[in-house]
C-alpha cells in the first residue's frame, strides 16, 4: 500500500477564530489520524511547501507539528520527513512477553536479531541470574519492529546450562514462547521500570534522536523451580509505548 501525504485543501483555517492557527492546523489533523484518514506511514509534506499552501508562517506550521510529536501522534525521520505513526502500544503489567502481548493486540511485530551468542556473565548479569561472576550466559539482543517503525530494543541474558538456544529462530518466535518450547515455565519475575537518554547506536537503531528520552524496563524471570532463568534490559520509545498498572486501595 502507496503511502500518502497529506492533502492541504482538507485543512481549513479560520483567521477571524480566537483559536490559534497552530491549534486549528494541529486539531483537524489530529482528527484525521485519529479517525484514520491519514494511516501509519503517511507523510505530512515538506513544512515549508504546506506551510506555503495554507497561508501561514513556518514558525506557525512548525508548532502546530510539535504538538502532535509530543501527543505521539507523528515522528520526524531522518531523510523521511514527518510521518504518522502507528496506535501507542498500552501494555498491562502482566507477566508476558511483548512478543505475546502484541500479537494479542491485533499488532505483527517483526524482529531483527542483532546478535545471539555466549559469552562470560559480567558480575551484574551474574548476580541477577544467581551464577558465579563469567559463568557462560547466552547473551540475546533483537530490535522489534511494529508497522515497520522501531519499537524496542531488546538485550537477554540466558543461563547456558538451563537453556540451548542454538536452534531457535528468534525472527519467528519471541523468547517466552522460545522458553515454553523448551519445557522452561515463567512463574514469577521482578520488573524494575524507569528511563534515560539514547546513546548514539540505541538512538540510531530506534530511529531516535541521541539523547532522545527512552523508557527503560529490566526484568529478572523465575521458573517453577525458583531458579533464575532470564534477565532482561529493554528499552522501548515512549511515544509509541506505555504501561498501564491498576491500583487498588486497600
Amino acid at each position: 500500500m502507496g503511502r500518502r501525504n497529506v492533502d492541504p485543501s482538507s485543512i481549513l483555517i479560520d483567521r477571524s477564530s480566537p483559536t490559534p492557527l497552530y491549534f486549528q492546523v494541529a486539531q483537524q489533523l489530529e482528527h484525521e489520524i485519529r479517525a484514520g484518514v491519514l494511516a501509519p506511514g503517511d507523510r505530512i509534506a515538506n513544512e515549508v511547501s504546506l506551510a506555503q499552501q495554507l497561508g501561514l508562517s513556518r514558525p506557525t506550521l512548525r508548532q502546530a507539528i510539535q504538538l502532535l510529536v509530543d501527543k505521539g501522534l507523528v515522528v520526524r525521520k531522518r531523510g523521511v520527513g514527518t510521518q504518522v505513526v502507528g496506535r501507542e502500544i498500552r501494555r498491562a503489567v502482566e507477566l508476558t512477553s511483548l512478543q505475546d502481548d502484541l500479537r494479542r493486540a491485533g499488532q505483527e511485530p517483526r524482529t531483527e536479531v542483532l546478535s545471539c551468542r555466549q559469552e562470560p556473565g559480567e558480575e551484574a548479569v551474574a548476580a541477577e541470574l544467581n551464577l558465579p561472576t563469567g559463568a557462560p550466559v547466552w547473551r540475546l539482543e533483537r530490535l522489534r519492529r511494529v508497522e515497520e517503525d522501531p519499537l524496542a530494543l531488546m538485550l537477554n541474558y540466558l543461563p547456558v546450562d538451563r537453556v540451548d538456544l542454538r536452534a531457535i529462530d528468534f525472527g519467528r518466535v519471541g523468547l517466552y514462547e522460545a522458553l515454553r518450547g523448551l519445557n522452561v515455565h515463567i512463574r514469577v519475575a521482578h520488573q524494575r521500570i524507569g528511563a534515560r537518554r539514547a546513546d548514539t547506536r540505541e538512538a540510531r537503531l530506534l530511529d531516535a534522536s541521541r539523547g532522545a528520552p527512552l523508557l527503560t524496563v529490566s526484568r529478572t524471570a523465575f521458573d517453577d523451580a525458583g531458579r533464575a532463568v532470564e534477565y532482561g534490559r529493554h528499552l522501548y520509545r515512549p511515544e509509541r509505548y506505555s504501561f498501564e498498572i491498576t491500583l487498588v486501595n486497600r
